[in-house]
């Protein structure tokens, strides 16, 4: 099972069946179907896929306030605090298992050890659905078997150095000289390689403070290169991206987009405001100036993303606000309203009606 449709898109997830296939997240949908034609593809369901991660993060919650969500569906728990009240760490851990199946008919699997490094490979090596504890003592017998494409850090590139200079396994990692790892990858990535491959990884779990950017993306069923049909998608994605915005009543202070050509290769820009904003016109203006300001006019684009950053929950007060302004957020706020009460394609704005295209979520 694949979840990713048509032949423009991209695969978000694959069952343990399709990876046998070689299928793995972020491949082209094409090169899957070619490479299991006959697996299920499924749409993505991005609205389902965030209650059941919201609900599945308070049930961690209920087990321990030092919660690190690291994406929508993993996070490190330091249950240290726990313990005392609700046992060791693999009583808990079989507890939370045991309440997310029940509440949310999922399962999971989990990794124990003193490290958020040693806890994430270890669940990594008990999937699917499974319980793997690393105690102290059993750190470097775990871990230094492991090929050194298990390190975090170590991507495609690091691997082929580091493959260069014979290492394997990340016994080899440690048991090469400090000195010489920085030289192959740098002062940054070879200290921290050094000690992750002693098992050594001092970072505590760091509770979610907040949200740190709301965005929103479209893949083209074919490429574009109309400017004016490419500001129109990006005026949908400003409506989802600032709706979700005001919905959580935030303001951004950083608006970012993202562009993708039909070779794949994608750029990135981004504009800091003086003052944070959180209404759809403005964000589609800064959106607006950033994609003119590449002048790629014509050029074949696959992708456009938009991302809201630098978020706060307030916004500073202006001493005047022109007519203009006051306009724009009041007639904003009658639409998040009525979309509210009649659904989330009741109210568009008129370049877009005719534009053809469903509401997403």
């Amino acid at each position: 099972m694949v979840i990713g449709m048509g032949t423009r898109g991209v695969v978000s997830a694959a069952n343990y069946e399709a990876r046998k296939f070689g299928i793995h997240s972020a491949m082209p949908v094409s090169q899957a179907r070619r490479l299991a034609p006959h697996a299920v593809f499924l749409p993505v369901d991005m609205a389902r896929y965030q209650e059941v991660s919201a609900n599945v993060m308070e049930i961690f919650d209920s087990f321990t306030p030092n919660v690190e969500p690291v994406s929508v569906d993993e996070a490190f728990l330091d249950v240290t605090g726990a313990k005392r009240l609700l046992g060791t760490g693999r009583e808990i851990a079989t507890a939370i298992r045991a309440k997310v199946e029940s509440q949310e008919g999922i399962t999971c699997s989990v990794g124990i050890a003193p490290s958020k490094f040693i806890a994430k490979l270890a669940s990594t090596y008990c999937k699917p659905n499974g319980m793997l504890e690393i105690a102290p003592e059993e750190i470097l017998d775990f871990l230094h078997p492991r090929p050194i494409s298990a390190m975090w850090g170590v991507g495609p590139k690091t691997a082929e150095v580091l493959e260069r200079l014979g290492l394997r396994i990340i016994e080899d990692i440690a048991k090469l000289p400090r000195t010489t790892l920085i030289r192959a990858v740098g002062e940054a990535a070879g200290a921290t390689l050094h000690e992750l491959s002693w098992g050594r990884d001092y970072r505590d779990v760091a509770p979610h403070d907040g949200e740190k950017s709301i965005s929103a993306a479209e893949t083209f069923p074919t490429d574009l290169d109309n400017p004016e049909e490419i500001l129109r998608e990006y005026l949908k994605l400003c409506e989802r991206a600032t709706s979700r915005l005001r919905d959580k009543g935030l303001f951004a202070k950083t608006i970012s987009i993202k562009v993708r050509f039909g070779d794949f290769s994608t750029i990135n820009r981004s504009k800091t405001l003086p003052l944070p904003i959180d209404g759809t016109h403005e964000v589609y203006e800064v959106v607006k100036s950033l994609y003119e300001a590449l002048g790629i006019d014509r050029a074949r684009l696959r992708l456009v993303g938009v991302s809201l950053e630098n978020l706060t929950d307030g916004a500073p007060v202006q001493l005047m606000l022109g007519e203009r302004e006051k306009g724009w957020r009041e007639a904003e706020g009658a639409v998040d309203k009525a979309r509210e009460r009649f659904g989330p394609g009741s109210v568009r704005p008129a370049r877009l009606i005719d534009s053809g295209d469903e509401q997403e979520e």
